[in-house]
């Protein structure tokens, strides 16, 4: 009855008659049915994702992998079951002695670093076979290791390392490492607070007087999207309510939502919102209720006829990824973004 149910809804929402007999939980769970059934047929026979031009490999199997988890999926039960399992396989593959989760010539390879510290952790505590489980944790230990020996010298990361990058930090790349490393803590993977707290200096320092969260400690303005998602980092590293995050979630208030309507004509909007639904989410109440209820009619409205969404920027993959993880936040299948 369930499938065939998502069936109907898929059908209806395809032919644009008859929306108004579903509730929005139907409109919604349909839409990401088909989102995630669209992602399938962009897995490559390695079980792997890819961005426009083959970039972000690693990020783009990560986020997937997150995103089919989301709807309650594991590597060895549910509907994308087998494709979460390759994922896996690819990215255990990909795993350096070093500790890096990827490959150097991966464009940006931190992002694709973090992406999957999270995704792996997640995977790790449903884990049931041992031998597999064991290497994930393999895995996943070298990989916080990388991640201090990555950390610049002003507690944030780069697109590279810090040897590599010269030590040039940047904030959304320093986001992904702090929610892989929280991420990693809550499975049960050793993380040093100083790393964490470093972290968070860092962020504390790249944050104006406004509330917002600049580019880089060096500079760069106040980025509203990268400013969403330090305040998601904080909350994962449980700062909820200091001075600082009250500073930021006024700027965001202002410059995000509910300042602004949510349509989705600036820059990173999607990155901005992939972030900020984890903000409004965790704040619960009627807040995120509100949020949600727009975010849900604005990204539905998006939804393009092949079941996914379209991007300029990175590609379809990617913001069909992020999409369907804002969609699917309230199963609350990932302790990484539970309350």
């Amino acid at each position: 009855m369930r499938i065939l149910q998502l069936m109907l809804c898929g059908a209806i929402l395809l032919s644009g008659r008859g929306a108004t007999s579903l509730s929005a939980a139907d409109e919604v769970d349909a839409a990401v049915t088909r989102a995630l059934d669209y992602l399938v047929t962009r897995q490559k026979r390695q079980g792997y994702w890819e961005a426009e031009r083959g970039q972000y490999r690693v990020a783009m199997t990560a986020l997937v992998g997150t995103a089919m988890l989301a709807e309650g999926s594991t590597a060895t039960t549910g509907r994308y079951s087998s494709r979460i399992g390759k994922a896996v396989d690819y990215l255990l593959a990909v795993s350096r002695p070093n500790g890096l989760i990827g490959y150097r010539e991966d464009f940006h390879y931190t992002y694709g670093h973090g992406f999957s510290m999270v995704f792996l952790s997640q995977v790790y505590g449903e884990e049931e076979d041992i031998r597999r489980r064991e290497e994930i944790r393999e895995v996943l230990t070298k990989a916080v290791q990388f991640c201090a020996d990555a950390q610049t010298s002003k507690g944030g990361w780069g697109y590279v390392s810090a040897k590599e990058g010269n030590d040039f930090d940047e904030g959304s790349t320093c986001i992904t490492q702090v929610q892989g490393l929280r991420a990693c803590r809550n499975a049960g993977i050793p993380v040093s607070k100083e790393i964490i707290d470093l972290a968070v200096k860092y962020i504390a320092d790249c944050t104006t007087s406004k509330g917002g969260v600049q580019y880089s400690i060096r500079g760069g303005g106040e980025r509203p999207p990268i400013t969403a998602a330090a305040l998601a980092a904080l909350f994962n590293a449980g700062e909820y309510d200091t001075e600082l995050t009250k500073n930021m979630r006024s700027f965001c208030d202002d410059r995000i939502w509910p300042g602004r309507p949510l349509k989705s004509s600036a820059g990173h909007w999607h990155y901005m919102h992939f972030y900020y639904a984890q903000v409004m989410y965790r704040q619960g109440g009627d807040r995120w209720n509100d949020y949600r209820r727009q975010i849900e009619e604005q990204l539905l409205k998006e939804v393009s006829s092949g079941g996914g969404w379209s991007d300029r920027q990175i590609g379809p993959v990617y913001t069909t990824a992020v999409n369907c993880i804002i969609l699917q936040l309230d199963k609350g299948y990932l302790p990484i973004y539970q309350r």
